[in-house]
């Protein structure tokens, strides 16, 4: 069993496989450009004092997105990490 959630739901040191993007224009090009793609792991490092943006690496990319991006960037987690 797998849980699909935003990207802004997920807590420092999880890892969610992108399912999907709903995102439009400049901003899903340049995210699927730096390996925001769906399939592509995620790893949540760490969210800044405020709790915003939040730190991801993805395919040897380290890229922070705020909360009105991450919110729309949908991934799976593994089965019970949820």
């Amino acid at each position: 069993m797998t849980t699909v959630i935003p990207l802004s739901e997920a807590v420092p040191g999880q890892t969610l496989r992108i399912r999907r993007l709903e995102l439009n224009g400049t901003m899903r090009r340049r995210l699927l450009d730096l390996g925001f793609v769906p399939g592509a792991e995620v790893y949540v490092l760490q969210k800044s004092p405020l709790g915003d943006p939040v730190a991801f690496r993805v395919s040897h990319t380290t890229i922070a997105l705020r909360k009105e991006e991450s919110s729309k960037i949908f991934g799976e987690l593994p089965g019970g990490e949820g």
